[in-house]
């Protein structure tokens, strides 16, 4: 749908093509993608409630586990319904409010994301290097202020990948070959240059995500590099949890690296790519963190104990 403004014809829905053409595969896509998002959004709900409600918890690492938990639930709450609900739609539209509202959302919490593994890493190193000054350096006012910042990073992110296509002009095809809104295929679609913007876009984007990626993997090699001095015990549990967060880094930065460190184009492996780290990657998150982590693994049987008592779960706690 298209609205005249002077001289000017302006977008005020956007067709999406979504996934697949294919009724049955369509079919197929509905059900193991709400399948996903009831796990995403349980599983993370869970982590978010086993750390609030168990005193033994209380450390910085498993504060940030709990942010990052909720960042993951809203941040696939952002994509999944609506790549859902069109799963079963012939004419699958999104209003241009929906459309920038979502591009809004989604930058934020990614954006969030992003800046808050920085925050882990960094809460890892002060533990596995320092833990005699760990208590002292991570106080509750520090890890408060770190993930003001995360957020405030993921904000201006967002912000000004926002500010940079709402006033763009879309008079064209309003046609995009995908299931959410997102820079790229969007720009595909405005009908004036957009070479600058796509370096913004990459320099606000790609490289952020390309330079923070190399420093995590860094940070990680100095703290790997330092459990020599521990003891076996320490070494093992040191290196369990720096695993979980390496593997979570691996996970989300090197789909976010192909999309967005490259000049404005879009290629057919692009979807395949986005639903990775828009859908998988929150539902890996919280199984990796419980799978690798005894503590919150035992913490979560505990709770669920309690919360669930006619159902028959085995372990010595219960």
């Amino acid at each position: 749908m298209k609205k005249s403004t002077g001289n000017n014809i302006n977008i005020t829905e956007f067709v999406l093509l979504g996934l697949t053409q294919d009724p049955a595969g369509q079919k197929a896509l509905f059900v193991m993608f709400l399948l996903m998002y009831i796990v995403t959004m349980l599983g993370n709900t869970l982590i978010v409630v086993t750390v609030i409600v168990t005193p033994s918890l209380g450390s910085p690492m498993y504060f940030f586990l709990a942010c990052l938990s909720l960042m993951d639930a809203v941040y696939s709450t952002t994509i999944s319904p609506k790549l859902i609900m069109d799963l079963l739609c012939d004419k699958k539209t999104i209003s241009f409010t929906a459309c920038m509202a979502q591009l809004f959302v989604g930058h934020l919490f990614g954006g969030a994301e992003v800046f808050l593994l920085v925050v882990m890493a960094y809460d890892r190193y002060v533990a596995i290097c320092k833990p005699l000054h760990y208590l002292t350096i991570m106080n509750r006012q520090v890890c408060i202020l770190l993930l003001l910042v995360a957020w405030a990073g993921g904000f201006a992110h967002s912000v000004v990948q926002f500010l940079f296509v709402y006033n763009l002009p879309f008079c064209g095809p309003n046609v995009i070959d995908h299931f959410m809104c997102d820079m790229y295929p969007l720009l595909v679609l405005v009908c004036t240059d957009t070479y600058l913007i796509g370096i913004t876009v990459v320099a606000n984007g790609g490289v952020i995500c390309m330079v923070v990626f190399f420093l995590l993997i860094i940070s990680y090699g100095i703290i790997l590099n330092s459990l020599k001095a521990h003891s076996q015990e320490g070494r093992h549990k040191a290196l369990s949890t720096c695993i979980s967060h390496i593997t979570v880094v691996v996970l989300f930065f090197v789909p976010c690296i192909f999309m967005y460190v490259r000049p404005v184009s879009n290629f057919p492996i692009d979807k395949s790519i986005t639903v990775f780290y828009t859908v998988i990657t929150p539902i890996l998150n919280p199984l990796i963190y419980a799978l690798r982590n005894s503590e919150m693994k035992k913490s979560m049987e505990v709770l669920l104990c309690k919360l669930l008592p006619t159902v028959r779960i085995k372990m010595s706690s219960c």
